[in-house]
């Protein structure tokens, strides 16, 4: 596997997350953030079940800018 970074939260307050790459070898999108509280996962849940091998995680707004350039890298395949 190849991960491509792409960009980490500038506002984190320990430096190391949330952060986007994409993955080269099949563009995959792959995003570390915060583990999603029980009332978020309750809410999701509304739609269907979180499957043990599946999590819900969040990613700030201010990465907005970095998963579109993420989805843009993914669209085109590798450079």
């Amino acid at each position: 596997m190849s991960l491509r970074f792409i960009a980490k939260d500038p506002d984190s307050p320990d430096g190391d997350s949330p952060t986007v790459w994409v993955d080269e070898e099949n563009n995959d999108l792959v995003i570390q953030g915060w583990k999603a509280d029980d009332d978020t996962e309750a809410e999701c849940r509304t739609v269907g079940n979180i499957p043990d091998h599946e999590a819900v995680v969040r990613v700030p707004a201010r990465l907005a800018q970095a998963i579109r350039e993420a989805c843009d890298v993914a669209e085109r395949g590798t450079d």
